[in-house]
């Protein structure tokens, strides 16, 4: 086992926790529907993230780089697709007014959502 990507797992699964019952609790009479399934959104592909994370965890006896990769890709994937969907859910909430920068930041993680599992991929097709 993986104890570095255990210790990410562990404290994004713990986030998405704490996330997710604030949104269903303290969101629902702060921001609207719309902002509140995108909340929701976030913390979905956190969780799923999460536990891929997991998953790769188990891997690290192979000492293979594209299992780290992958690691590395689901990590920021969570921080920019899921922080910036949280920051765009609340950004009435917080005054922001420019959301230019969010915008863009939202499908970068997406990419490195799909890098992870492409790295998994070849970690699979490599594995003898």
């Amino acid at each position: 086992m993986n104890k570095r990507i255990i210790i990410i797992a562990s404290i994004f699964g713990i986030l998405a926790v704490v996330l997710g019952a604030f949104g269903a609790h303290g969101l629902k009479t702060i921001i609207s529907e719309a902002q509140l399934n995108t909340w929701e959104t976030a913390v979905q592909y956190q969780f799923y993230h999460t536990l891929a994370l997991l998953f790769l965890a188990t891997f690290s006896r192979f000492k293979s780089r594209a299992i780290n990769a992958a690691s590395w890709f689901f990590t920021f994937g969570i921080l920019l697709f899921s922080g910036s969907l949280y920051l765009l859910s609340l950004k009435d909430y917080l005054n922001i007014t420019d959301t230019a920068v969010l915008g863009p930041v939202t499908p970068i993680g997406g990419v490195f959502f799909i890098l992870g599992w492409v790295s998994l991929l070849v970690a699979t097709v490599k594995n003898k």
